[in-house]
């Protein structure tokens, strides 16, 4: 009796140790939305994107990342997605892709959405990825670097590069109000990248200037996600086309509801 008890008492232990994990019955609506922004600007402009959503009768949630580590712009995320109720879908722009890859192994997110943005593999960094392809933006020398070693673009050079289908007005104040970014996010290394094993959308720019729109194919292609190629659209395609963007986000929800 005493052997039966020590076990007990054991396996208690054991249990209480362990991370819990929600579990979701299948055919469940999928109505949760994460929203993860990329580097130098923050989580505001995915506004339009967002009265979309929440219209259409999803609960949306925006990611603020610090922007100061790839570690702490993906606890970040997990913060949230750790608040939700139920299946989640993980949407990620621009250098939210590479942080969306790795937080996105959460077990409350059953799909990823790719808005214009880097996807990688066990191992790499969209530093390193973006060789691959180099886009204009890397071509340039409008990266421009503090001595604490955090960079922005260049505010003469942003609604060209960034944001070429926004109104003038509207890039000019993006421009002017970018979250620096630390250099080494650029670098961070994805260990689990969540799109091995849940299924992905990838929603092409073809006229980025940030990322290489060759590079988001491959992306879409070696991870065998459904693709969507927005012909013209420039790195905010989140802004510029947000009736687009949602409805594959919306697209994604369906499919994993089923």
């Amino acid at each position: 009796m005493k052997q039966v008890s020590t076990f007990a008492a054991g396996l208690l232990a054991f249990i209480a140790l362990s991370e819990v994990k929600p579990v979701f019955a299948q055919n469940v609506p999928v109505k949760n939305i994460v929203l993860v922004h990329g580097a130098w600007v923050d989580g505001s402009g995915w506004k339009p994107v967002y009265d979309i959503l929440v219209k259409d009768g999803y609960k949306v949630f925006v990611v603020q990342e610090p922007l100061t580590s790839f570690e702490s712009d993906v606890a970040a995320t997990r913060r949230i997605l750790a608040m939700q109720s139920g299946p989640t879908v993980l949407v990620g722009h621009s250098y939210g892709g590479s942080v969306i890859s790795q937080a996105g192994a959460d077990s409350h997110v059953v799909s990823l959405v790719y808005v214009a943005a880097h996807m990688p593999d066990v191992g790499e960094s969209e530093s390193a990825d973006g060789k691959k392809f180099p886009s204009d933006l890397a071509k340039s020398r409008f990266i421009k670097s503090t001595a604490d070693d955090f960079n922005y673009l260049d505010q003469t050079a942003f609604a060209s590069y960034f944001a070429a289908d926004l109104p003038l007005a509207q890039a000019q104040f993006e421009a002017n109000s970018q979250i620096l970014t630390s250099i080494s996010n650029f670098a961070g290394i994805v260990t689990t990248p969540a799109w091995r094993s849940k299924p992905s959308w990838m929603i092409v720019a073809g006229a980025d200037r940030i990322i290489n729109p060759k590079l988001e194919r491959w992306y879409a292609k070696r991870a065998n996600s459904h693709t969507l190629e927005i012909a013209g659209a420039s790195h905010s395609v989140y802004e510029s086309h947000p009736k687009e963007v949602a409805a594959i986000i919306e697209k994604a929800a369906q499919a994993a509801s089923r």
